[in-house]
């Protein structure tokens, strides 16, 4: 099981849609999700009736991240682009703003580690963190992520073009 003292890793369920719904329409995680406008709860209730689709036929897998003690969905956790000849997958996590600070994030990615490499067979994850994004970057590194490289005004945002950081975690 996908579980630690802090958090548990679970797939999305039916009931998740008020979470979803909250999470997807937050403005302040566009910048980093490539959203430019609200999402109803009708495309989230079609997106959810697919969720349960094979990540080896997807190619893409989102799991909640849940708090162990109080059951509450905190966040998730996006593996996309997954290659499975060259067995990598790009990885985003989004916490919800309230609880963002506290640990989650780092759970999640302890727990993904071992489960990509042992049962999702995949040699490596990677990430692009806007150069900003000073906690974002902060996290992977911790979580064993290396800077491989940047690419130059890749990200638009309000403000302007940003540079993008590239990070790659090889898993063994």
């Amino acid at each position: 099981m996908l579980q630690s003292d802090l958090i548990r890793l679970r797939p999305l369920e039916a009931d998740d849609l008020e979470f979803l719904y909250q999470l997807e329409n937050d403005p302040a995680v566009w910048g980093v999700s490539d959203t430019l406008a609200p999402v109803s709860r009708h495309v989230l209730r079609q997106y959810l009736d697919n969720a349960a689709v094979d990540f080896f036929e997807v190619r893409q897998l989102r799991l909640v991240l849940e708090d162990s003690a109080t059951g509450a969905a905190v966040g998730t956790l996006d593996l996309f682009g997954f290659e499975p000849l060259h067995q990598r997958a790009g990885v985003g996590i989004t916490v919800l703003a309230s609880y963002r600070r506290r640990g989650y994030a780092r759970a999640a990615l302890e727990l993904l580690q071992p489960y990509a490499r042992h049962v999702l067979r995949l040699h490596q994850l990677f990430c692009t963190i806007g150069a900003d994004n000073e906690a974002s970057l902060q996290l992977f590194e911790a979580a064993g992520f290396a800077r491989v490289g940047v690419r130059r005004e890749w990200l638009r945002t309000a403000e302007g073009w940003q540079d993008a950081v590239e990070m790659q975690r090889l898993l063994g």
